[in-house]
């Protein structure tokens, strides 16, 4: 079987992310992909983490997870991006790092990479599915290969029964309301999966 490397990409103010990606991460290992869990970078100023007690503990317990950059998307077969949903859009840190990737696409470098992604907000009708629409969006530009949960697996009900992605609601704690973990993993497997498929029949 051919070895897939996937990355997952994430961006987690106080862990909800963090913890989805932490999952996809388990679930492509499992599948027996290569997988680095990476974070983008944070914009937000140091003295607004520093008054929300939650978003320092997160930063401070997350610090040594790598940065991501345009290269680790050259690098890898398969991608998974995590992000909040903001307004019904992806977080701005999430929007900046995919805004860096014109070089590599340019260059035709995003070409046939296999993409998923997942998200999460405060409410089930926050904006969760219009934020994984305006990502993929920008996947199509990419020429990218977007893989979706669909309804392929029974988990995705339990989940909330988004087929674009799991995605998950908090509470004000930022505890998650459902329980996702069987569906992050079965979209994670799924990539991965496909990902096999078209690196096998690219090499022949």
């Amino acid at each position: 079987m051919a070895q897939v490397n996937l990355a997952v990409i994430y961006y987690s103010m106080t862990g909800t992310n963090y913890q989805l990606a932490k999952w996809a991460q388990e679930g492509a290992s499992e599948a027996g992909a290569e997988v680095r869990l990476l974070k983008v970078r944070e914009l937000a100023e140091p003295s607004l983490i520093e008054s929300n007690e939650a978003w320092k503990s997160h930063s401070d317990a997350t610090k040594d997870i790598p940065v991501a950059t345009p290269d680790d998307l050259v690098a890898a077969d398969a991608i998974i991006f995590s992000t909040p949903t903001r307004y019904g859009n992806m977080a701005t840190q999430m929007k900046q790092f995919l805004d860096t990737t014109g070089g590599i696409w340019a260059q035709g470098k995003t070409v046939n990479k296999v993409v998923s992604a997942m998200t999460s907000a405060q409410n089930p009708h926050g904006g969760q599915e219009a934020t994984l629409l305006s990502l993929y969006t920008m996947m199509y530009h990419w020429g990218a290969i977007v893989v979706p949960p669909g309804y392929t697996d029974p988990s995705v009900f339990v989940a909330g029964g988004n087929p674009y992605g799991t995605s998950v609601s908090v509470d004000q704690d930022g505890n998650l309301k459902e329980d996702v973990k069987a569906a992050v993993k079965h979209q994670a497997k799924r990539v991965v999966t496909v990902a096999q498929w078209l690196k096998k029949g690219m090499q022949g």
